[in-house]
């Protein structure tokens, strides 16, 4: 309990620590005003009366006049600001701290909520956007507030967070990740749990995933489209369509995150019908094994054709009263005979899909003609499933049901880890809702505060904030998502990693609709420029080189993070060489 207490209290603490701290601080912001032909206005900071001196600028031969300059303004009143470049950096570490918390504890709070409720509509509709609800709020109070100008200055910030978000999930996390996850990988280019002795073999060890992962890679990959669409007008060079363009990206951003939230709320029928179907394989993949163990001959004949032979002496193995029909009851003895090793079927469920697949008359029996046409049938999916360099193999049977078994266990895991028993829920459920309420609250107060902190910051140290905010701010709102990903990712299992990297594509497809649906909301509503090609660029080289690489494969060699890490580097060197060197912004 003092620990929890201890949770709960550190970041009000911290709050309290940032009022007293810079409770008496006075400065001033260094004003940049326009002359009347245009150029910049200069100021040392001085409010001096009378005529104000001259100033002249390093490599510029004009003559500057000073202009008085104006006090820090407080946010909300109270909140303390500086103008030095140590007080702004003190107040972008505290706010971004809480910050942090706030990520924190609605984090937890929905991972309670979730083991509660259930993945459903609260687990896919609303967990989704409380976990990108840090973002989202500093992408907002970036442009909220201020004259327009301000606001267009400012919304450079939002934008930096959105772009280093992106970048440093899929580049920074993803590839620590599969150093921290490596398995060695084994000749069938799948990594082995727990396994890894080949110390930092570039292709000899490495992590693995499951078919699904690579689904919410491509899932990622589509969400840039709202990227593409309000680039058009830089493309084909007609600015006259911009503001329109960035309508219909915004509309399309807001339909993609009411999509992928919907598909998240059925995504729990998809498992279980997927669950049942792994079920019914391996009941088919059983009784053939069972068949190719007890039966004269084998099931296959040389040509891969099924023995019809040795099929019809199964049928009469099978019909323990001799009536040339299969019943019910014969098929349940069958079903209680066979070993399903930890397959827990249901006898009577079984038997019902096997009269399904059987039964083409209708008659509630099964007659010889029906049950050779039903295990041909089922013989041709076996050999679908493992492959035609496997059919002629004496194992063919064997191998069928190791798989129809490792997908079932794959599957089944998955549906444990969904549903789980709370011993308290109705505390559990207060917790969950008390870390939900104090993390909103928290990254509400300390959104406007941390932008302008950065933004201070930024004119004090002459480094553009677009820079700061790419670099600094993922680091307060993405670092409890990514602490988790890599304790996962050291289990070094296959399902965990799995786990690790969908929820890794998950956060930047909840970057790219919802976070981008804010921010172009705030660019259309207050009628801001659309001057972030580069940007976008750098969000679309590495949400399409990732996508692209993650999508069609399941297996990750060690190799594969220093691609990863190098496109981090990269897409700042491509945003300063097109903003300040090629002059895009």
């Amino acid at each position: 309990m003092a620990r929890r207490s201890e949770f709960f209290l550190l970041p009000l603490l911290l709050l309290a620590v940032v009022f007293l701290a810079a409770a008496g601080v006075h400065g001033r912001l260094v004003s940049r005003l326009l002359a009347s032909d245009g150029e910049p206005l200069a100021s040392d900071g001085i409010d001096r009366s009378g005529s104000a001196p001259l100033l002249q600028l390093p490599g510029n031969g004009k003559s500057l006049r000073l202009v008085g300059a104006e006090e820090c303004e407080q946010t909300y009143g109270f909140l303390p600001c500086t103008t030095t470049v140590f007080g702004n950096l003190f107040l972008v570490l505290a706010y971004g701290f809480l910050m942090f918390k706030a990520a924190t504890y609605l984090s937890a709070g929905s991972e309670l909520l979730l083991e509660i409720l259930g993945p459903g509509i609260v687990g896919g509709l609303f967990l989704p956007i409380l976990g990108a609800l840090p973002d989202a709020l500093l992408i907002l109070v970036s442009g909220l507030s201020g004259s327009k100008e301000t606001a267009q200055s400012q919304v450079l910030i939002g934008m930096g967070l959105l772009a280093g978000s992106t970048v440093m999930l899929l580049t920074l996390l993803w590839g620590s990740c599969i150093i921290v996850g490596k398995c060695d990988i084994s000749e069938n280019l799948t990594s082995v749990d727990s396994q890894d002795t080949k110390g930092f073999s570039l292709s000899g060890s490495g992590v693995s995933t499951d078919v699904q992962t690579s689904y919410a890679a491509r899932i990622m990959a589509i969400s840039v489209l709202p990227f593409i669409i309000v680039q058009l007008p830089r493309i084909f060079k007609f600015p006259s369509g911009q503001r329109l363009t960035v309508l219909i990206s915004l509309i399309v951003a807001a339909a993609l995150v009411l999509s992928y939230c919907l598909y998240q709320v059925f995504q729990p029928w998809i498992q279980r019908r997927r669950l049942a179907f792994a079920k019914h394989k391996h009941l088919i993949s059983g009784i053939l094994r069972h068949a190719q163990m007890h039966t004269f001959g084998r099931l296959l004949n040389d040509d891969g054709t099924p023995n019809d032979s040795a099929i019809k002496k199964l049928f009469h193995k099978i019909d323990l009263d001799s009536n040339g029909q299969v019943s019910r009851a014969e098929l349940r003895a069958l079903v209680i005979g066979i070993e399903f090793e930890e397959v827990d079927l249901d006898s009577d469920d079984a038997v019902e899909k096997l009269m399904q697949d059987f039964d083409r008359s209708g008659n509630d029996g099964i007659e010889e003609e029906e049950f050779v046409e039903g295990i041909s049938k089922w013989l041709n999916e076996a050999k679908r499933t493992v492959g035609p360099s496997r059919v002629y193999s004496k194992d063919f049977i064997n191998d069928f049901h190791m798989k129809t078994r490792d997908e079932h266990n794959m599957l089944i895991d998955r549906s444990d880890e969904v549903v789980e028993s709370i011993d308290n829920p109705t505390w559990t459920c207060f917790v969950a809702l008390l870390l939900l309420l104090l993390g909103t609250v928290i990254a509400a107060i300390v959104a406007d505060p941390l932008v302008d902190a950065v933004h201070n910051f930024s004119l004090a140290t002459s480094i553009p904030s677009f820079f700061i905010s790419f670099i600094a701010m993922p680091l307060a709102t993405n670092s409890s998502e990514a602490v988790t990903a890599i304790i996962f990712a050291r289990r070094k299992k296959q399902r965990t990693s799995s786990l690790t990297f969908s929820e890794i594509y998950g956060g930047v497809t909840m970057n790219n609709t919802l976070c981008l649906a804010v921010f172009l909301a705030l660019v259309y509503l207050r009628h801001l420029t659309w001057d972030f090609s580069s940007e976008v660029l750098v969000i679309l080289l590495v949400c399409v080189v990732m996508g692209l690489f993650t999508s069609f494969r399941t297996t990750f060699p060690l190799w594969t993070c220093f691609v990863a890490f190098s496109l981090y580097p990269l897409s700042l060197v491509i945003v300063y060489v097109l903003d300040y060197i090629f002059g895009w912004s």
